[in-house]
């Protein structure tokens, strides 16, 4: 639930920007939101203002 809670705080984005959210560079998506030990990854397109959730991961000791 605490995944699903934390990304309906995108509704705003970027408006508003979650602390727990990072802009990425060199990476194949463009902004990381932390939850404890999961990432999600997403990119926002400002034209339409889509954010599209692209994977949701247990971080671990590699790199994502």
């Amino acid at each position: 639930m605490a995944i699903i809670e934390n990304v309906e705080k995108l509704i705003d984005f970027p408006v508003t920007f979650p602390s727990n959210v990072k802009k990425l560079k060199n990476h194949q998506y463009g902004y990381r939101m932390r939850i404890g030990q999961y990432r999600v990854l997403f990119d926002y397109k400002e034209t339409v203002n889509i954010i599209s959730i692209e994977e949701v991961k247990k971080r671990d000791d590699r790199k994502y």
